[in-house]
């Protein structure tokens, strides 16, 4: 695994003072049972710090940008632009995961797995930029990488609530209700993340993740509706 951040600083056009920060953005917990000599830590309060940063540049973002808006949109909107898929893609598109620091178990995850891994580390990185640059870096760093993705988001409608449109969606192809279920709960207190089913006539349809029940079942509900084509 890399372990030169040379170029990926130069490619998001940031120069850390504290380049231990940096590493530790990309430090998965797992990595550290496996290096016991790696003197950082891992990255979990760096992201707890970084989602804080993303929804308030966000929200402030979209009130500017939104003027006549109300409270309801635009919480849909960050809701739909801050959710692990978008968070992950755009992680995705800097070439994070090429410098994630994982154990060997964890490296292997692809799919959702590795989406969660993804959403997780651009928020710790948002997180030690706010840190070793202050806000107006991660401001920046956020409106050039992330905010290009909302005009997708309201072209195609991604706000919308997903669960209840797979439901209409449901009841007038199969006259069948879709329901929610927990697969998986990992992660402390703090900082859960959750996969949850969609079940239509006790048939798995889909699955998505969220650091709440409520996001994964979002992700979910877009899942289902993208594999049926709706």
């Amino acid at each position: 695994m890399p372990k030169d951040f040379t170029q990926f600083q130069a490619k998001i056009g940031v120069s850390f003072t504290d380049s231990a920060l940096l590493r530790q953005a990309f430090t998965h917990r797992s990595y550290l049972n496996e290096h016991r000599s790696e003197t950082n830590g891992h990255n979990e309060r760096l992201e707890f710090l970084g989602d804080a940063v993303l929804e308030l540049i966000s929200t402030d973002y979209l009130y500017k940008q939104f003027p006549s808006k109300p409270e309801g949109d635009l919480t849909a909107y960050r809701a739909a632009l801050v959710n692990a898929i978008t968070m992950a893609e755009v992680a995705a598109e800097i070439g994070m995961n090429d410098y994630l620091l994982l154990s060997k178990g964890e490296a292997k995850d692809n799919g959702r797995a590795r989406q969660m891994l993804l959403a997780n580390a651009i928020e710790a990185l948002i997180g030690a930029i706010f840190l070793d640059q202050g806000y107006d870096a991660a401001r920046v760093f956020i409106e050039t990488y992330l905010f290009p993705k909302l005009d997708g988001i309201l072209s195609k409608r991604l706000w919308q609530d997903a669960k209840s449109t797979l439901q209409e969606k449901m009841q007038d192809a199969e006259s069948a209700t879709p329901y929610y279920s927990v697969i998986k709960e990992t992660g402390p207190d703090h900082d859960k993340h959750f996969t949850v089913g969609v079940y239509v006539k006790d048939t798995l349809v889909a699955q998505g993740d969220g650091k709440s029940k409520q996001e994964a079942e979002q992700t979910a509900a877009k899942a289902a509706l993208d594999s049926r084509g709706w």
